[in-house]
């Protein structure tokens, strides 16, 4: 918990603001999760803080929505092309990830 708390504050994403009497207060959870390894040891402990979707109104508390996720046909191209090119491929573990709105501007 204390790490996903860090992360907010070092990649500075949110700011304390004080109560607006009209203001509709969207809550949070945290979400644990054990990562286990394929003999089904734990080998980590997650917890993710979310906010409660379904207390939002679309128009009022968010424009849109968005999130990451590639699709099967782009990563075989990826691969493809890699291949034909003679490219080195690398894995990377990306731990946190927040995406600003002004970056798709």
């Amino acid at each position: 918990m204390h790490d996903e708390l860090n992360q907010f504050t070092r990649n500075e994403v949110w700011s304390l603001i004080p109560k607006i009497s009209d203001m509709n207060i969207i809550g949070t959870k945290w979400v644990f999760k054990n990562k286990m390894d394929e003999l089904g040891v734990i080998i980590r402990n997650k917890a993710r803080v979310v906010a409660k979707g379904y207390n939002q109104e679309e128009g009022i508390d968010y424009d849109e929505t968005y999130a990451p996720v590639a699709r099967l046909e782009a990563i075989k191209l990826l691969l493809t092309f890699a291949c034909m090119s003679g490219f080195k491929l690398f894995q990377m573990y990306v731990k946190c990830v927040f995406f600003s709105k002004w970056l798709y501007q």
